[in-house]
């Protein structure tokens, strides 16, 4: 598979990556945060490139994104990988408290957040809208219950966690932020555009389509 043919320079850390997923963008984004430099590799959902034996040797979900450590190891699943990236930094608070409030969040948005926005954008983007209509109506309204949620939150605080920018907001604002490509009427939501415009305005932040 073409995608998969690899430099041979010395070891550096490797994004398997999708170039329309939220997921893979919150990875790239905390590199980008981190200034650590890293190879991509983009494979091709919609052709069955996460299918072939040489990346399911990689991912045991055979899903990105995957990140593979200089020593060869994998890691799965984005929060995990976040996490393994941020450690010791600035984008997880030394509270304990809030280290967990921050947790908390990347819980949300994977466990109430991700799926019907994600889902819907997706049945959006391939043309699917009419024929998943009655899809799309369910998952908007988890959608809406979530994003209300996050509304309220957000209404009176500038950021989810403490007083700065952390990897709650990173980790939350990526599919959030991409929500009205599934046809979310976003101006119901002030507060959370003005959260995703500020989390778009910090350092090293980077767009979802960069470098393609």
């Amino acid at each position: 598979m073409s995608s998969l043919r690899l430099s041979q320079a010395a070891p550096m850390l490797r994004l398997y990556d999708s170039r329309f997923s939220g997921n893979c963008w919150k990875i790239r984004i905390l590199l980008s945060q981190l200034g650590i430099p890293y190879e991509r590799v983009t494979l091709d959902i919609a052709k069955g490139e996460t299918a072939e034996p040489a990346f399911r040797r990689k991912s045991r979900f055979a899903r990105v994104p995957v990140l593979e450590l200089e020593d060869g190891h994998t890691l799965v699943e984005s929060g995990a990988i976040l996490l393994h990236l941020a450690e010791g930094t600035r984008f997880i608070p030394e509270d304990a408290f809030l280290r967990a409030e921050m947790l908390s969040w990347l819980f949300f948005e994977q466990g109430d957040l991700q799926k019907p926005i994600a889902t819907s954008r997706v049945y959006h983007l391939r043309g699917m809208a009419a024929e998943r209509a009655e899809d799309i109506a369910r998952f908007h309204h988890d959608g809406h219950i979530a994003l209300e949620k996050l509304e309220q939150w957000l209404a009176p605080r500038t950021w989810l966690v403490g007083d700065r920018y952390t990897l709650a907001d990173l980790a939350t604002s990526c599919y959030v932020s991409l929500a009205g490509q599934g046809g979310y009427d976003m101006a119901r939501y002030p507060a959370i555009r003005a959260w995703t415009g500020r989390v778009s305005e910090q350092p090293g932040w980077v767009p979802l389509l960069s470098g393609d």
